[in-house]
């Protein structure tokens, strides 16, 4: 049987859906989601199989008007994503749209020479003829191979979109072993989980000016895990934020963050979180951005 192995990178505007896609695409979780926008930083990887095809995803940071340092190195490793890609799937919410950041998004993709392909996504909330008219009114701007209308959450669509992806595969080597789903390390993943459940349960009390970071990782001799990692904030007032009422928020946040690392790993896990303030790290401290696979020079 003849492998084949591609890249499609996965683009859109901020909280359009493209880790909940990658996570069905793939089959289970690899890239983290939550209802704030931005919550993918470095380009994780999904790797989806179907059967001698071996679909390599760069799940990128959403592409938004960059203004700080942070920002910068986001849409530069977006961008990154999107280099020689075999296709680049454009995912727009057909509920939200989020005009402002699509529009330049459409404007860049123009006149890129990967294979483009639109994906509407959330169509299960929205009336199908206003998902026509979408679809036929960005067709207009960018010129798409194809259009697939999806539910990344309900899987509507994802079956069919899979497979046309898996035809477009070059005949190659698979990059990576058939068991691998991702290529973050499981350290990072860790991470990664910890600071979904920070947005999860603060929503809007805490801004995006927050970072994981890990501290150890070690297996114990009764097979648990133990795991250690620094919750970094700008300010004093985010670490009572994050600490909530005599500990029980962060409480909370590390319960949830233990509980689905364990299911994902399939082993127990310790999880043990503390919280320093680090003023400005964002734009002055590159090792978290090298932690967290981003470009510091950006």
């Amino acid at each position: 049987m003849t492998q084949k192995c591609g890249l499609v990178a996965v683009i859109g505007a901020p909280n359009a859906g493209k880790s909940t896609l990658v996570n069905a695409l793939v089959g289970q979780k690899v890239a983290t989601v939550s209802a704030k926008a931005q919550t993918t930083r470095a380009r994780l990887l999904g790797i989806a199989l179907a059967g001698d095809v071996q679909i390599v995803l760069a799940d990128t940071p959403g592409i938004f008007a960059p203004r700080r340092r942070l920002d910068r190195a986001m849409v530069a490793a977006a961008w990154e994503g999107a280099q020689e890609a075999d296709a680049i799937l454009l995912i727009v919410d057909a509920i939200k749209q989020r005009r402002h950041e699509l529009e330049p998004l459409l404007d860049a993709l123009k006149d890129r020479p990967e294979r483009r392909i639109l994906v509407l996504n959330k169509v299960d909330a929205s009336p199908k003829e206003k998902l026509l008219d979408l679809a036929r009114e960005l067709s207009e701007k960018v010129e798409f191979t194809e259009v697939f209308f999806v539910s990344a959450l309900t899987g509507d669509g994802v079956a069919d979109l899979k497979a046309h992806l898996a035809s477009l595969m070059p005949e190659s080597p698979w990059h990576y072993p058939e068991d691998q789903v991702s290529d973050a390390s499981e350290r990072l993943l860790a991470c990664e989980i910890t600071r979904e459940q920070l947005y999860r349960q603060l929503h809007d009390e805490l801004p995006y000016d927050c970072a994981v970071r890990p501290e150890a990782y070690t297996q114990r001799k009764d097979g648990s895990l133990e795991v250690r990692q620094q919750i970094v904030v700008a300010r004093d007032s985010q670490k009572a934020i994050v600490l909530g009422k005599g500990g029980s928020r962060i409480k909370a946040i590390g319960e949830a963050a233990r509980g689905e690392l364990a299911g994902i790993l399939g082993q127990k896990v310790h999880l043990f979180l503390h919280v320093r303030v680090e003023e400005g790290w964002d734009e002055k401290s590159r090792d978290i951005y090298e932690e967290m696979g981003l470009d510091w020079q950006k």
